[in-house]
Parts: structure tokens; sequence; C-alpha cells
């Protein structure tokens, strides 16, 4: 028996691009005990958090001996603590050949900010008998500014707000289970209940704003703390958080 397709729908499906948030768990060793005795401690750090979560294994800085990553193990221990881990990202061919069996997604290594000095110049042209050529002048048209996506409504539980190219302003409150993300900075005009996650690109530089302090997660640039730790300081009040060597960092902001 077959199914009379309608004339409007040509194929059951289309595939279409999505922009969801990660969690990155970052390997430096994989031991199975150890590994689920941290996964227990982080997790009691904020049940119900991390329930249901999809997560990518990181493996740019693992440095333990192949042999002894066995991703059916280290599956096993996220899925007894509702986690699901979905690929790797980046690590050697023969890391992501194990990831492979295991049926799990490969994703490129994530980008690395380049942090070596431009070369210097000679101080001195040499001396071929021709005249130097007028040095190039910069070019002074201003860059376009990036885009800012506005939000006028409160963001409620359950919804997410995605600025993928700039700062992200929201003129109202972020209710606890809503999720904004930026590629640069977010403002929230009213309290931050929720998560928000800044910077998603990696840019170092972003900060979050927010009129009352009182999320469940902030992040910048993959760093972030959960409401736990951002209660011991600035909690309930106007702050800035901005990364100052991979820490998060919350300051007050100066009464006007």
């Amino acid at each position: 028996m077959t199914h009379a397709t309608t004339p409007d729908v040509a194929q059951c499906f289309q595939l279409k691009s999505a922009n969801v948030s990660l969690t990155a768990l970052e390997l430096y060793f994989f031991d199975n005990d150890s590994f689920e005795s941290t996964l227990r401690d982080k997790i009691s750090q904020a049940p119900g958090f991390f329930r249901d979560t999809p997560l990518i294994v990181s493996l740019e800085k693992y440095e333990g001996p192949t042999s002894e990553l066995d991703f059916f193990k280290l599956i096993g221990a996220c899925r007894r603590h509702n986690i699901h881990v979905i690929g790797v990202r980046g690590g050697t061919e023969d890391l992501r050949r194990l990831a492979r069996n295991a049926a799990l997604a490969l994703l490129p290594a994530a980008p690395q900010r380049d942090s070596s000095p431009r070369p210097e110049a000679d101080a001195e042209p040499a001396n071929t008998g021709e005249p130097a050529p007028a040095p190039q002048q910069p070019e002074t048209a201003a860059a376009e500014p990036r885009p800012a996506k506005i939000v006028t409504q409160t963001v409620r539980s359950g919804q997410q707000v995605y600025a993928p190219d700039g700062d992200l302003v929201i003129l109202a409150p972020v209710q606890a289970g809503a999720e904004v993300l930026a590629a640069g900075n977010i403002h929230v005009y009213g309290p931050l209940r929720g998560r928000a996650l800044a910077g998603i690109h990696g840019a170092a530089g972003a900060r979050v704003f927010c009129q009352s302090l009182e999320a469940e997660l902030v992040s910048i640039a993959g760093q972030y703390k959960i409401s736990e730790d951002l209660q011991e300081s600035g909690w309930k009040t106007a702050v800035q958080i901005q990364l100052n060597n991979d820490v998060l960092v919350v300051s007050a902001l100066a009464a006007g």
C-alpha cells in the first residue's frame, strides 16, 4: 500500500541549517572511574541543568594514550547521567577513527586565535639608486558596524534568541529556562535569569551586561560559570561580565 503525496508536498523532508548551542567537554586524558566521578561532581553543582544536554568531546588537548580512550565507556557514563554525546571535535586521525567506530559525528577542530607577532619591517630600505616609492595611505573608509539584534519582548522559558553576526540587545527580562546567544556582546535591560552565551564564535572580548544578574549560566567564548558560582559576586545587581585570562570576571556597572 503506497502513500499518496499531497499536491503541494514533493518530498517527505527538507534539510535546513540550524544554529544550536552545544556544550563541549574538553578531554585531557581518559580513565573510566575518574571520568564518571568528575562528571557526577560537575552535575551535582547544577542538578537538572545538564539533563538531556547534547555534548561534543573536544580532543584538541587530549594527551592520554590513544589505546586508553574508550568512547563506548565514555558514552555510557554520560548516558547514565542523561547527557548525550553526539560527536567529537578535532583530534588525531587515530582518535577520530575510534570516534567514527562509536558512531559519533566528526567535527573540525576549533579555529585557533592567531597570537603570533606581525613581522617587523626593515629599519632602512635597501639603497637601490631608485627613488623610494611613496608610502601607501591607509584606507579612510570606516568599516561597516556589525548589526545588532534588538528584542523588545520578554524572552520566555524555552525560547532561544540568537544574534549570529553581532550584538544582542534585549529591552526586557530573560526568564529562567530561556537562552540568549550572540556573536558579540549581550545587553539585557532587565533581569537575566536564563542562559546567556556571548562571543559564541570565539570573540574573547565580548561582554555580557545586565540590570540584575540572576542567570543559570553565563558563557563568553566557551568559558562559563553556573548560577552557584555567579552568586559569589554581583548577584541581583547591575553588572558586566568579561573574560580575563580565560576566567569570567563579574564587576558592578557604574551608576550614571
